[in-house]
């Protein structure tokens, strides 16, 4: 064998060691698995009726896994003690599902795991499956659907308890408040959809609650609530829409207490309209107080003066049903000084209001001591008007385009409770050109008004609004060029503003419209039809 030949060889021996060796261990792929696991058996077997255990076990063709079990898993009717499902955290070819609570005679259970199951390698879910039994002779087959919307927002959260309580005797309406519900079921984190099954025949109250602590109760400060209007009656073909809201929370006020110099905060729940303060106390001759509210939470600041040395002050707070006392212990504490703020600044709309606010309540204020000139050095013309309340002094006067504003106000403009005064002050905006802004055009198809028309970001919160109360042409005008979703609320008591429902007072909350988003440009108009559905 001559040399070139042997050389060849060895080469081509070397290349196919090589070859062998960069394949070994470097497999050829092929699809994604996508494959469910698949249920090969259960004990007892699913539909099981005159159930008596209390330990069911479910075995997979391949290794499970659980995930997110506290939001997926859904039981009704609901237990009182929580069953133990394991393993958790671990992957396993079958679940245990041991069950610690007293199961109730002759009732269909469902287990709903919903996405929880899922094949250990790829996370492939074993999607919404039930497992069934019932503790009696039958398994229960009916069922109620429907829809839950939001009542303001376009989307629901996800998540959502669907529940129906039966009403026989014991039936009152305050039971969402003590006692879980018979049946249940969960949107989860996809649908909007719900289904009740395995119900039994007979008269229900059907609810919906976005439940904030997971205890299939309604808490009225964390939960969402949705109601049918009327009982339903099982069986029947209909499809209900719950339209969850918040409801406004109801009066209740928390211990006040000082929080500087003669000023005492009176912190309360739900809405202070109607709130009063009074002072039961003997104070001296010339005593003199205010009443402010807090610029950021729910407080209602108790201003007075001169101060007082005592040890402590008693005081009633009252609203509508509501009435309690209080003792305030009274310290020796800095006196807050005056603060004056404003808003807005830079750059205004032609319409937008000026506002100065304090931190100490506001007793006078001399117009002659302020000044507005536009940028040819003219004297604007400005009215005032203030809320006591918020402690907010509310200027408005004529703007035109392009057009530059300073206002300079001298000292002792303001004069708040204590007698302190203000600096010189000086503020200073503009306004843009007209062709800066756009506008939209609204014409109204089969509405019933009165109606408010708003325009939101993303977010949902209201930039620019109109209230109608008639078939016109609806125009905003001088709008900031971006992106605004429609909302028109029907305002069904003519009110101007949105009222959310009542379970109790069995209120639904006002009728909500939303339409497609549209986007506004500079120096240009948006003609847009809104047609109502009735």
């Amino acid at each position: 064998m001559n040399k070139t030949l042997s050389n060849f060889i060895l080469a081509a021996v070397i290349g196919v060691v090589f070859f062998n060796c960069a394949n070994r261990g470097t497999p050829d792929g092929g699809p994604k698995d996508v494959t469910p696991p698949v249920i090969v058996k259960t004990e007892p077997a699913n539909l099981t009726t005159n159930f008596k255990g209390d330990e069911i076990k479910i075995y997979f063709d391949e290794y499970v896994k659980m995930k997110d079990l506290n939001k997926q898993l859904i039981i009704s009717p609901p237990m009182v003690n929580q069953p133990e499902i394991t393993p958790l955290g671990t992957a396993s070819k079958y679940i245990t599902i041991k069950i610690h609570d007293t199961l109730k005679p002759n009732t269909t259970y469902a287990f709903n795991f919903g996405n929880s199951i899922q094949d250990n390698n790829e996370g492939n879910p074993y999607p919404y499956y039930r497992y069934v039994f019932s503790t009696g002779s039958y398994i229960d087959s009916l069922s109620v659907k429907g829809t839950v919307v939001d009542a303001v927002k376009e989307k629901p959260d996800t998540f959502v308890s669907v529940m129906l309580y039966e009403v026989d005797s014991t039936y009152t309406d305050s039971i969402v408040y003590k006692e879980t519900p018979k049946y249940i079921t969960n949107t989860l984190d996809s649908l909007t959809t719900f289904s009740v099954d395995n119900i039994k025949a007979g008269k229900y109250m059907l609810m919906a609650l976005k439940d904030g602590n997971s205890d299939n109760k309604f808490q009225q400060k964390v939960d969402q609530i949705a109601f049918h209007k009327s009982f339903i009656t099982v069986p029947n073909d209909s499809l209900y829409t719950l339209k969850l809201f918040n409801e406004v929370l109801d009066y209740k006020a928390t211990r006040p207490m000082i929080i500087a110099g003669e000023k005492i905060a009176f912190g309360y729940e739900g809405v202070y309209e109607g709130m009063k303060i009074k002072l039961n106390s003997d104070v001296p001759e010339g005593f003199d107080y205010r009443i402010t509210k807090d610029f950021k939470t729910d407080t209602l600041n108790y201003w007075y003066k001169p101060k007082l040395e005592v040890d402590s002050l008693l005081f009633s707070i009252s609203n509508i049903d509501y009435e309690k006392d209080y003792t305030v212990r009274i310290r020796k504490l800095d006196r807050d000084s005056l603060v004056i703020q404003s808003k807005p600044a830079g750059a205004v709309g032609y319409n937008e209001s000026f506002f100065i606010f304090g931190t100490t309540p506001f007793v006078s204020f001399n117009a002659e001591k302020m000044t507005i000139l536009d940028k040819d050095s003219t004297n604007v013309a400005f009215t005032t008007k203030f809320d006591t309340i918020n402690n907010t002094y509310k200027f408005d006067f004529d703007k035109t385009e392009d057009n530059s504003y300073q206002i300079q106000l001298l000292p002792e403009a303001f004069i708040d409770f204590y007698d302190d005064k203000n600096d010189t002050l000086n503020y200073s905006f503009k306004t843009k050109k007209e062709s800066e802004f756009g506008y939209a055009r609204f014409t109204l198809i089969n509405a019933s008004f009165p109606l408010i028309i708003q325009l939101t970001d993303d977010k949902g919160e209201v930039i620019y609004e109109q209230f109608a109360e008639t078939n016109e042409l609806v125009n905003f005008l001088n709008v900031k060029p971006a992106t605004y979703k429609i909302r028109v609320i029907h305002d069904a008591n003519g009110n101007k503003k949105y009222d959310t429902g009542n379970y109790l007072k069995k209120i639904q909350p006002e009728k909500v419209s939303h339409f497609k988003a549209i986007e506004i440009r500079a120096d240009w108009g948006y003609p847009e039809t809104l047609t109502f559905k009735d």
